[in-house]
């Protein structure tokens, strides 16, 4: 059965400890609380001493990435629109900076194997996908793509 990993990169207004910033991350555990009681999400990876990617410090603020594995593309869509992720996405004015430029927030793709799942391969596909656009590599939402590569509509 495949598996399906999500890795968001964004900048933060305010300084990590800033009250907007502390803000966010309350909302964070709430939403990763809610994820974990789906008992949709696989895991969740600490970004913990991994060193920032390029695409995360250019810019004013202050970078946040996030790494999760879900059961399926469905149920990670699922929970994305909905609850105090939905809330928590109307909201991120508050806490993330807005992109002058287009920007890619986020980037799925599929694996067999959760230990294939890492921060390494988190930024191959997001660079793969800033360069050649949605593939059955790495897609997003927008343009997404089953497990065996078909192009396929999510909601």
């Amino acid at each position: 059965m495949a598996l399906v990993s999500i890795y968001t990169v964004g900048r933060l207004n305010h300084p990590y400890d800033h009250p907007a910033s502390r803000d966010f991350f309350k909302v964070g555990n709430e939403v990763y609380r809610q994820a974990t009681k789906s008992g949709q999400l696989i895991e969740a990876f600490s970004p913990d001493g991994v060193p920032f990617p390029e695409e995360a410090i250019k810019g004013d603020g202050f970078p946040i990435l996030t790494l999760t594995v879900w059961k399926s593309l469905q149920s990670l869509y699922r929970f994305t629109y909905s609850g105090q992720h939905m809330q928590a996405l109307r909201d991120r004015s508050k806490w993330i900076e807005p992109y002058q430029e287009k920007h890619l927030s986020y980037v799925v793709w599929w694996t067999e194997k959760l230990k294939d799942v890492s921060w390494e391969e988190a930024f191959k596909r997001y660079r793969y996908y800033i360069q050649y656009g949605p593939t059955p590599f790495a897609f997003d939402f927008k343009h997404a793509f089953d497990e065996i590569g078909e192009t396929c509509l999510v909601k």
